[in-house]
């Protein structure tokens, strides 16, 4: 399994594009790892990062406080949060729909929930070659 990795930092509010498209589209990538931190571990903060397949998507998401499964434009979601007080516990969850997969460019959004830090973000996407057959339906579906 060949894996293509990106990582980045997020102000909040902010979004990445992650450029995968080619000319003739016969490379997919599903994924497979996403993690996220925050810039600033010794404060309080919550971070809600998102992956999308379509850039309004991305805009949208970058203001969102909520996580909604039924956009079909969502590819995974990490929420990350930490206390500066030892007392209370860190929460992290990682949501990959790892069934899909994409050959146009996808979008990493983050919004700061609480607190104002940006947010580091590391993934992994998983290489998977494309006939002629698979690269015009998966370029369609992402059109769309």
């Amino acid at each position: 399994m060949v894996v293509k990795t990106f990582r980045g930092m997020l102000a909040d509010g902010g979004y990445d594009r992650i450029r995968l498209s080619t000319m003739k589209g016969k490379v997919g990538y599903r994924i497979v790892k996403l993690d996220i931190v925050t810039s600033a571990p010794t404060t309080t903060s919550e971070h809600l990062c998102q992956i999308w397949s379509r850039e309004a998507s991305a805009i949208a998401g970058a203001a969102a406080t909520t996580i909604d499964f039924t956009q079909k434009d969502l590819l995974a979601v990490a929420l990350w949060s930490n206390d500066s007080s030892a007392a209370t516990y860190s929460e992290d969850l990682h949501v990959i729909f790892d069934n899909i997969i994409f050959n146009q460019d996808i979008f990493v959004s983050n919004q700061t929930i609480n607190g104002s830090n940006a947010c580091n973000y590391h993934m992994e996407l998983e290489v998977i070659p494309l006939d002629d057959t698979g690269a015009e339906y998966t370029t369609l579906k992402d059109m769309r």
